[in-house]
């Protein structure tokens, strides 16, 4: 059997050491691209052939689906398998990937041996397309997210409440996020519920706000402790984030 000539995008430098770890190891794979940006991408996708490229769907400059409307623009290049990777399950994100032609939408985290399963499929077989995973693990996941912020008095209708449910389910599945809270956190936010960061910034702001001022401070002690900021009592966006974040990756670990 020939080699499947693979290419990985993604800007996380150690998720694409991990992937080309283990598919160099792999008998029947050859990695031929490892990009950490959508243009770099493009460039290296002008120059080598692939058969199946894995793909986040947030990088900087061009994004997943930037990538994907780029191929359909340019059928001159041929277009490889494509695979999708996204911490995100918004189901419209998932179709527009579909449209646009990609061949597998795959929740983080996932297992690489089923990964590399999925690879084989649908390089073997052509007419395997439009494939959307969403876990239940997801589902889950949503759930419990859901019931902390509620319990902690944000409404639902605020927008800052689906900001914030994003941003922590996004740093459950990629804990490196809460480093990179203005650089990728808030742009991934922003690109999801097509509006700008400083809006992002700004509702999550005041729907923290609003529980420290109107929640259940029983709840609020709780889960918050002494973990707030001493001036004004509350945490940062960036702690609310990563407390809730590490609070759920810890019952989850517990429950394994």
């Amino acid at each position: 059997m020939d080699l499947l000539r693979l290419g990985i995008a993604d800007d996380n430098l150690e998720f694409c050491m991990l992937l080309r770890d283990y598919f160099s190891e792999q008998p029947g794979f050859k990695i031929e691209i490892i990009a950490y940006n959508g243009q770099e991408l493009i460039r290296a996708l002008r120059q080598t052939k692939i058969d199946v490229l894995l793909l986040d769907m947030i990088m900087p400059e061009i994004d997943g689906l930037g990538v994907l409307k780029w191929l359909k623009e340019h059928p001159m290049i041929k277009k490889p398998k494509v695979i999708i990777f996204s911490a995100f399950a918004k189901e419209e994100v998932a179709q527009k990937a579909v449209e646009l032609g990609v061949d597998y939408y795959i929740l983080k985290p996932f297992d690489l041996t089923t990964l590399k399963q999925r690879i084989l499929e649908i390089a073997s077989n052509p007419s395997l397309s439009g494939i959307i995973v969403m876990k239940h693990q997801y589902r889950d996941l949503e759930k419990k997210v859901a019931d902390i912020i509620e319990k902690l008095g944000i409404p639902p209708r605020f927008k800052g409440y689906s900001y914030l449910e994003a941003a922590i389910i996004s740093t459950v599945q990629e804990p490196s996020l809460i480093n990179e809270v203005t650089t990728k956190l808030y742009p991934t936010i922003a690109k999801l519920f097509d509006t700008n960061e400083q809006r992002v910034e700004r509702a999550m702001r005041f729907a923290i706000e609003t529980a420290w001022n109107k929640g259940d401070v029983q709840v609020i002690h709780d889960l918050f402790g002494y973990c707030v900021d001493d001036q004004k009592g509350k945490p940062t966006n960036a702690s609310f984030i990563a407390i809730i974040a590490d609070k759920i990756r810890l019952d989850v670990n517990q429950a394994v």
